[in-house]
């Protein structure tokens, strides 16, 4: 999964809001081996105000009408690749979310951790698939005082509920997808342990995204505050998360993903 994002303030300093810009990008990721590009108009730093839902609608709906073009003489970078590329949305308002994916979309990316079925209705409605992420309290909120008795167990009761509550609004078990939630409502320690123990989520049968990229716990393990600089770390915990069952990443650096997937299973002739 490839990252659009359409804002000027992205963590990673890697957005533009630029239509032309970002078709060129999505087709960029693409071209690197992107099988989805997910597409977001607002940061999800928390020391950033949020934008009004208009204005996130101003900024992703022209690209979710141009997507068609991503795909215009493109090749897939290999035969495996899904192609035309699946288009994710990634917000957690439902006033942005229902007309966005009116417009189009396959996955609705929801940040906000399902706290009632409303994105779940939308996508039961479109038929877009329904991504949940692990977290606790409002988006834009830094919730890192949180305490967990257990991370892992709260997170297994986590998506047991919100699971049930996508399937109550109509959204089938085969359209549901799971984040746990890298660096949302977690401390160092947290962070850490989800890494090691992503397998637990197994239990779900649903595929796991594992959000690697750049990310602050990335940072704290290795003194590095620049997140473009954090790619070596990324590697890692792709190769890791590989290791314990995950099957989608969300990365910055396409290609640097593909390479180290494509050298994983060439090495281990498939991922156990």
């Amino acid at each position: 999964m490839g990252i659009l994002n359409i804002n000027h303030d992205s963590f990673s300093g890697d957005g533009r809001v630029d239509q032309d810009w970002a078709v060129e990008k999505a087709r960029e990721l693409v071209r690197l081996g992107a099988d989805i590009i997910d597409v977001g108009g607002e940061s999800a730093r928390t020391n950033r105000e949020a934008i009004t839902p208009e204005e996130e609608l101003e900024r992703i709906s022209p690209f979710i009408k141009r997507f068609s073009e991503v795909s215009r003489d493109v090749t897939p970078r290999d035969e495996e690749q899904v192609f035309p590329p699946l288009l994710s949305l990634n917000t957690w308002r439902p006033e942005v979310a229902g007309p966005a994916l009116e417009l189009g979309g396959d996955i609705l990316n929801d940040m906000s951790g399902l706290p009632d079925d409303r994105n779940a209705v939308l996508c039961a409605r479109s038929g877009a698939a329904l991504l949940i992420m692990h977290t606790m309290g409002e988006p834009k909120v830094s919730h890192k005082h949180i305490q967990y008795r257990d991370v892992i167990a709260e997170m297994g009761d986590f998506f047991e509920e919100r699971i049930a509550r996508a399937l109550g609004a109509g959204v089938s078990r085969d359209a549901i997808l799971l984040d746990p939630g890298i660096d949302f409502a977690k401390q160092v320690q947290d962070n850490l342990r989800v890494y090691r123990e992503a397998a637990s989520l197994e239990r779900f049968g649903r595929p796991v995204l594992l959000p690697v990229s750049r990310k602050s716990v990335i940072g704290k393990v290795l003194g590095i505050s620049n997140p473009p600089d954090r790619d070596v770390g990324t590697a890692a915990c792709i190769v890791a998360g590989m290791r314990r069952g995950a099957g989608l990443f969300r990365v910055h650096n396409v290609d640097m993903a593909y390479r180290v997937i494509t050298t994983v299973h060439r090495i281990c002739g498939g991922v156990s």
